[in-house]
């Protein structure tokens, strides 16, 4: 089965102007020569942490983020592209080109493992990379590369063995765990400077996501020679908890008053518009776990209005930073030749899955409230995760397409031959960004490193074809594990284990994307072809769900 980009229409094309006016799986075999520019390009890879598949403008949000929008429109977006479904995870099978279990990352890496199950040992669920994989960093450091990480690790969380620096990244600055104060990380969720743990900024102007910004754009700037680099911009915007700058929280407040069940329908419909989605879809009702809008108090109404302009100013700030690294790469002249990849880890979060928010609301902009969204922290609840996925149902954590899809977004002016400002329905996987970069730059995958540890084969393959031609050939099988859900997909196929009601669903995506038909009882052969696949990849990729808990989310 082949897809092919679809050229942009005049309703896209007035559609984007009124906008910017308004304000894995088994994979087919890849043994062909890769292609190489010119000259090796630089690589710079943008993760944003927790945020929905519309929550920019070029996916159909409100929020102003004209600079993610610049490399869509003279990029390619992917509509059907998937990661984990979580940060941990989904960071393993980005950097590795494996499934995250192979990696030893099949659960957060800040969990402890008597929490998990009681084989604390199992291969897949170690909470660091083990040393049967590689990174892209240290892939790119064998073929002469400079390498470096701005921003949120959370690939090994106890012991500095398991840390960037070690891993292939010649500088670092960022967190290594998983969440932290934006205006004064301390602690346990402290920033480091390569192995070294930071004490707490007392610059008042501190703010992580310039930070982490600023300091890969200094990592480049101080390089000596003309190496290509690799830049991996790891944002922790606009996971909880909910801090942001006071200038951008007034470009928000008031905005979201008609609350979510309105964002979601004006969302879709400039989807619609753009060619995102499909109308066949439709939009999924509501998350169970919110109320209508109307249900709600004028003082409820207000604090989420509130809450919703701060994670919405944390999106614009990231944004205005990826403005920041474009501009320094145009300045330079290097902005052509790099290859610059955008997405999000996971789809927008709801924790702690209630629909007024986490935390007190006192808390939010608390510079000394960075933990956990149910306790100190401070989050914006499931109602709003909800409209961070339109059209989608579910959010983070979940398999559905609201926890997994994310919007992707490439942009190579030098090596792209695809129309710039298209869109692909080519379904993806977060793994196949590593072949990806394999391909652009000539580097080789080793069979072994680390003194003679044994690689495992790459379970992905490149995006090379659609960069370069607009198509190429589907994956067979896509497969999923988190905590105990399980999916798996074929063709226009997804059947999923929801381990709420204990019972396989099973969705033809190709007219319901937003999963509202359970054809399960209805293609019952078909649905067990699609289990026995998934448990055949589970037994052979070390995926252990039987003795994962479930929890109520």
């Amino acid at each position: 089965m082949k897809t092919k980009l679809q050229p942009l229409s005049l309703i896209t094309i007035l559609t984007a102007i009124a906008l910017a006016m308004s304000v894995h799986h088994s994979l087919y075999s890849a043994e062909r020569p890769p292609v190489v520019s010119s000259s090796k390009p630089n690589i710079v890879l943008i993760m944003a942490d927790d945020m929905g598949y519309s929550d920019i403008g070029c996916y159909g949000g409100e929020i102003p983020t004209p600079h993610i929008d610049r490399l869509a429109d003279n990029g390619i977006r992917f509509t059907q592209f998937y990661n984990t479904a979580r940060c941990s995870q989904t960071r393993a099978a980005l950097l590795t080109g494996l499934y995250q279990h192979q990696t030893g990352m099949g659960v957060l890496s800040e969990t402890p493992k008597e929490e998990i199950f009681p084989e604390s040992q199992a291969y897949g669920y170690r909470r660091s990379l083990n040393y049967n994989c590689v990174t892209i960093a240290e892939v790119l450091r064998e073929a002469g590369y400079r390498t470096y990480l701005g921003g949120k690790w959370h690939l090994g969380y106890h012991g500095q063995h398991k840390w960037p620096n070690q891993r292939g990244f010649e500088k670092f600055y960022g967190s290594i765990a998983g969440a932290t104060s934006y205006f004064r990380p301390s602690g346990l969720r402290s920033v480091s400077l390569n192995n070294d743990i930071l004490p707490p900024p007392t610059d008042p102007d501190y703010y992580t996501t310039d930070a982490f910004t600023d300091y890969l754009i200094k990592f480049i700037e101080e390089q000596d020679d003309d190496t290509p680099f690799f830049g991996y911009l790891a944002f922790t915007a606009p996971h909880w908890p909910l801090h942001a700058r006071e200038e951008d929280i007034r470009k928000f407040v008031g905005k979201y008053l008609d609350g979510w069940d309105a964002l979601r329908a004006e969302r879709w419909q400039r989807q619609l518009a753009m060619g995102v989605v499909k109308p066949e879809w439709g939009l999924s009702q509501r998350d169970d776990g919110a109320r209508s809008w109307n249900m709600l108090t004028d003082q409820q109404k207000n604090e989420l209005d509130y809450r919703m302009a701060v994670y919405a100013a944390m999106v614009h700030r990231m944004d205005y930073n990826i403005g920041k690294l474009l501009d320094f790469l145009e300045k330079r002249g290097e902005l052509e030749n790099t290859l610059i990849f955008f997405l999000s880890d996971n789809g927008g979060c709801a924790e702690p899955y209630e629909d007024l928010g986490g935390g007190n609301f006192e808390n939010i902009n608390d510079p000394s409230k960075g933990g956990a969204a149910k306790d100190n922290g401070s989050s914006y609840g499931t109602g709003w995760a909800n409209a961070s996925n339109t059209p989608f149902r579910r959010y983070k954590t979940r398999l559905h397409e609201g926890g997994i899809a994310t919007p992707l977004i490439i942009h190579w002016p030098s090596g792209m031959e695809a129309e710039p400002g298209s869109l692909t329905d080519a379904p993806g996987f977060v793994a196949d960004v590593m072949p990806t970069i394999l391909d652009a730059t000539g580097a080789k995958y080793p069979k072994t490193y680390h003194n003679g540890s044994k690689i495992h084969p790459l379970r992905s393959a490149s995006l090379m074809p659609v960069i370069k031609t607009g198509t190429r050939e589907q994956p067979a099988w896509m497969y999923w594990e988190h905590y105990g859900d399980r999916a798996v997909r074929h063709a226009d196929w997804k059947a999923l284990f929801n381990k709420i009601t204990k019972q396989w669903e099973l969705y033809d995506l190709a007219s319901d994307r937003t999963e509202s038909i359970n054809l399960a009882e209805e293609k019952p052969e078909l649905l067990a072809t699609m289990i026995e696949k998934w448990e055949t990849w589970a037994s052979t990729n070390h995926v252990l769900p039987r003795h994962l808990p479930t929890d109520q989310h």
